[in-house]
Formats: C-alpha cells, structure tokens, sequence
C-alpha cells in the first residue's frame, strides 16, 4: 500500500532534483567519512563584508580545552549589540563554524553572530556538544563588553541538529540557573531521538533527511541509549520533563520533513506549560529547504517570519517586559497554510 504524504512545494520539489547530488536522504554510518569529505566550508568572511561587518576568531574556556567562536560584528555601530548564538546544522555528525552563518545573518541585521566550533559524533558523543555551546555562552556573557554585545541580549540559535542542540542548551542554561537568554530560534530543529513519529515514517526514504539518516545522527551522538528509556533532556529536548520556564521560542519546520511532527509537539507542549512559542510549519518544505532554495518564495517568506519575531522580542525587551528570557508572553502563531506571495 502507498503512503500518503504531504507534496512539496514545486520550488522546493525542483531544487531537490536540481541539487540531488548535495540532498542527504537516507544515511548510513559507514557513509558519515564521505558526508564529510562532500562538505564545502561557506564563506562567511565574503557574507560579512556584504552585510558590513568584521569577522573576529576567538577561543572560549571549554571541556575539551577551548571551543572555537567565530564572531560576527557590524563595523558601524559603536554601543553593544544584540547577539545570535549560533549553532550549525548537519546531524551531529558534520559541519564547522562557518556552516549557515549566511543564513543568521538573513535574518539578523545589525546583530553580531557568535558561531560555535561544538565537536561532532561519533568521535565526540553527548555531552560534549551541548557543553561546548554552554561554554561558548559563559564565555560570551562574560567577555560582552570587550566584544561589544549586549549580555541582556543573547538569542540562541540553530539549524536542523543546531537547533537541537540550542533547544537543550536553553534546558541547561534554565536548569545551571543561567546565563538568561533572551530566546531561542529553533529552525527545523533535530528535538527528539526517539525518532519515531508520523511524519517520520511518513516521510522515510524521500525528501531530505530521513528517519533512517536521523537513526545515524542520534547514534552517533548517543550510541546504544538512543530511543532508549534513559536519554537525558540534555542530548534530547524532547525528553524533558517540563518545559516550563523557558526564553520565548521560535520553532519553524517543513511540512513534508522527518521533524515536522516532533516540532508541532514541542510547541505545544510550551504552550501547555504556559510559555511563549511561536509555531510555522510551512508547507510543503523538506528538511532544510530554504537552505537547499534559498531564492524560493517560501525561503524568502521563513527568513522573514524569523526576522520578524527577533525585531518583535527585542522591542518587547526595550519596552520593559521583564528581565531577558521572561518577557510577557503574546499570543502564539501557528502557521499552517501562510502565504508565500
């Protein structure tokens, strides 16, 4: 029997037959020396002097000894700014500092963007991820006024894994009793190990990123424990047992990708706590499709919708809403069927 799915959007339907040699659909774990090898370092250097800002290379006290933190900065602006702690996507398994920082810049002019160097899996299994971003946010607190950032403040960010991994740091940060965040932009974030929903099964084998690449990323990170009864919030933000207390979120995700349903479950699992999210599931986007077709209507309209809401939370801010990570909350949007137009 056939499988009903959720089509794609045409744009994004082309790029993943255009772009069919760079697309990640099912992934072994013998095949993770190769996905590293395809890997293209971006060039953020060229993005930041487009977008009128200098690059900064820097080494944040860590567990492993140091933890790279590349900062990007407007040259023209003199008071402290706001700062996107970012945090790159690519399964827990690939990437580097220099991963989607093109796309944070997107959607956060004026702001500096700190990009974080976490070790990878399967050299590198939980928690050395999510500690090296804890480190990289003490660090960056810590050392604001040298590097001209406004601790009160700091969004966590992330793509696909990255925003996993934020989503847990913001868990870590509540829990370790701070730094305070002043949000967290989860953008189609990996949140849940179990990896067992109905959009993942639903989804399996086409589009991006499937529940069969995902089984790889999680067991790289968590070996034997992934899908187990015993995985900590902090590998796993799913798993936590409340989700109250936390900085307003941005959660996005594609309605045709493995994380769609884990995503929507997210979001209203704050809400049910009482916090503040603000939901889009765009449709007919596959795991990563704005990165994949970043011209696409619906790219340009999820940049945007980001945007958005980091101009609306810093305004909220600026207006006295309360200390940073606990403005009032507003009414939550849930995006189903948003215009691409």
């Amino acid at each position: 029997m056939s499988v009903r799915r959720p089509p794609f959007d045409p744009e994004i339907a082309v790029a993943l037959v255009d772009q069919s040699e760079i697309v990640v659909t099912a992934l072994a774990p013998g095949e993770i020396t190769a996905l590293r090898a395809r890997a293209v370092p971006s060039d953020v250097r060229a993005a930041a002097a487009e977008a009128g800002c200098a690059v900064s290379e820097h080494s944040a006290p860590g567990p492993s000894g140091g933890v790279r933190v590349m900062l990007v900065r407007p040259t023209d602006v003199t008071e402290p700014v706001p700062v996107l702690l970012h945090l790159h996507g690519g399964g827990l398994i690939v990437g580097d500092v220099s991963d989607n920082v093109d796309m944070a810049l997107d959607v956060a002019p004026g702001w500096a963007i700190a990009s974080v160097e976490y070790r990878l899996a399967p050299e590198h299994p939980y928690p050395a991820a999510v500690e090296d971003a804890f480190a990289a946010l003490t660090w960056l607190t810590a050392e604001a006024a040298g590097l001209g950032i406004d601790p009160g403040r700091v969004v966590v960010a992330g793509v696909s894994a990255g925003g996993g991994i934020a989503a847990s740091l913001a868990l870590l940060a509540r829990d370790r009793g701070g730094p305070d965040l002043l949000g967290q932009l989860l953008v189609y974030p990996m949140l849940d190990d179990r990896n067992d929903s109905g959009s993942g099964h639903q989804m399996a084998g086409v589009g991006s990123w499937d529940r069969n690449a995902n089984a790889t990323g999680w067991a790289a990170y968590l070996g034997t424990r992934a899908g187990g009864p015993d995985t900590p919030a902090y590998a796993s933000a799913s798993r936590a047992a409340t989700l109250g207390g936390l900085p307003p979120a941005f959660i996005d995700v594609g309605s045709a990708e493995t994380f769609r349903d884990e995503c929507v479950q997210y979001a209203a699992r704050i809400w049910d706590e009482g916090g503040d999210a603000e939901l889009h599931v765009w449709p007919g986007g596959c795991h990563g499709f704005d990165g994949l077709a970043p011209a696409a209507q619906m790219s340009l309209a999820a940049r945007a919708a980001r945007a958005r809401w980091l101009e609306r939370l810093t305004s909220r801010t600026h207006e006295g809403a309360g200390r940073p990570g606990l403005a009032r909350p507003t009414s939550s949007l849930l995006t189903l069927t948003e215009s691409c137009s």
